[in-house]
């Protein structure tokens, strides 16, 4: 497996926001995506993504083979919801490990969750996704989708080789579909993916993000965001 940068390496953390202004939009106007509901919310601030990281998915989207669809879990997630999902999931980790410092639980809590300060999904640029067949069945990709690397020993990282012949060839299809429409994966979780954020710029080389944490409320976007936005995408992930 090759070395992996977590979100709470300095180098993701230090790397530059310049706000596009582009507008959150609700994928389920989308009639060529699959969008599961299981965590769905009072606000229904899952189905929201910015329209780049959108456009990008349907492109995918025709990069499949065949029979085969994507299926969209989760796309924006409040600042204050990441909060509680990385506070979660470091007190489980301070329970598993009491002899570990703040900064080591808050590095290995960062494998599962972003830190809320750079969380991609709070600024609308990230997906958790799964593959399905033509009729809106799940593809074995090797564990649940948000198995944590203690439950499922590890499986949950995107090369993980305690998995299935079959699962790695459709977390390979996954993969070869959304790097191709230029996103990028955490390799820590198979099924994350995301575009404009910083994770996403560290790993294409971008001098900068261009989607920074946002409120479900401001989700409109004048002319000119939108231009500089449209322009940001034409970088491609290498």
């Amino acid at each position: 497996m090759s070395e992996i940068i977590l979100m709470s390496d300095p180098k993701v953390t230090s790397t530059p926001v310049r706000e596009c202004g582009e507008p959150l939009v609700d994928v389920r106007g989308e009639a060529a995506l699959l969008v599961d509901d299981r965590l769905k919310d009072p606000a229904d601030a899952f189905a929201y993504l910015r329209q780049g990281v959108v456009d990008r998915l349907l492109e995918a989207q025709t990069l499949l083979p065949d029979g085969l669809r994507l299926l969209f879990v989760e796309g924006y997630r409040p600042l204050s919801l990441q909060r509680e999902y990385f506070e979660e999931y470091a007190d489980e980790l301070r329970a598993l490990h009491p002899d570990w410092p703040p900064e080591r639980i808050h590095t290995a809590a960062s494998r599962y969750v972003s830190p809320p300060a750079i969380a991609p999904h709070s600024a609308g640029a990230a997906v958790d996704l799964t593959l399905a067949d033509a009729d809106g069945r799940e593809r074995d990709l090797g564990t649940p989708m948000n198995a944590s690397p203690e439950e499922s020993v590890g499986a949950c990282y995107t090369e993980a080789d305690n998995i299935s012949a079959e699962a790695r060839e459709n977390r390979r299809i996954l993969g070869a579909a959304l790097s191709a429409a230029g996103l990028v994966n955490y390799p820590t979780e198979w099924w994350h993916w995301s575009l404009g954020d910083r994770y996403w710029a560290l790993a294409t080389g971008a001098e900068h993000a261009y989607y920074g944490p946002r409120d479900l409320s401001g989700a409109s976007a004048s002319p000119e965001h939108g231009q500089r936005c449209a322009d940001h995408r034409q970088h491609r992930a290498s």
